[in-house]
């Protein structure tokens, strides 16, 4: 990553910051850790602060979802998965970061992501405005759960935003008191909020009465 990096809020632009005016966007917020203090749980609760009276960004609590099962899909969905994707519907995008487990997607993510995944190609995250970023304690960590989890989303058909890549790396040096403090590091994941921002505003100029997701 390039150093010096600020982030200054939204800049003017063509986009016009009118075209989110009428409806504050609801984004969930996913993590792929459970622990206490998590780093990533961090991330994403220094972004909901960011971009307080923007939009509506909130972690969502994963630890009920139960392991993915297809003998329970359908109407046999757990209560809990049946919130999930009712939720995730109604969210007009996400906001997903996650440790990298052993070069991948932590498993409750990644189990997350199984669930309102079904029915294949018609489901929850199917065209679902998603934003990316990682986190890791070592210097090069992330990077291949990154990749995975677009390589996952991609397979949903679900809209990965285009963005510079954030890896937030060396990340225990980041975080302070639960919340990300390094200038660059917030500066990209301002940055992936930004376009998720810009492209869930477009697609609600783009088809405003076919009520697509």
């Amino acid at each position: 990553m390039a150093s010096g990096f600020r982030y200054d809020g939204p800049q003017g632009s063509r986009w016009g910051c009118s075209l989110m005016s009428h409806e504050t966007p609801v984004l969930i917020g996913m993590s792929g850790s459970l622990r206490a203090g998590s780093y990533s749980n961090a991330v994403i609760a220094t972004l909901g602060e960011k971009f307080a009276g923007r939009a509506d960004l909130r972690l969502y609590d994963l630890a009920p979802i139960p392991s993915y099962n297809q003998d329970f899909e359908g109407d046999r969905r757990p209560p809990a998965v049946k919130r999930l994707l009712a939720d995730i519907e109604a969210a007009d995008g996400l906001v997903l970061c996650a440790p990298e487990f052993n070069h991948s997607i932590p498993g409750v993510l990644k189990n997350a992501i199984d669930w309102a995944s079904r029915p294949s190609f018609q489901s929850v995250l199917a065209y679902k405005h998603v934003a990316i970023m990682a986190t890791s304690r070592g210097p090069l960590g992330g990077a291949r759960c990154l990749e995975h989890m677009k390589v996952a989303l991609d397979s949903c058909l679900a809209r990965v935003t285009l963005a510079r890549e954030v890896v937030i790396s060396a990340c225990e040096t980041k975080i302070r008191d639960g919340r990300l403090v390094d200038e660059t590091s917030l500066g990209f994941a301002c940055g992936a909020v930004e376009a998720l921002l810009r492209e869930i505003a477009l697609w609600r100029t783009a088809m405003p009465a076919s009520g697509a997701r």
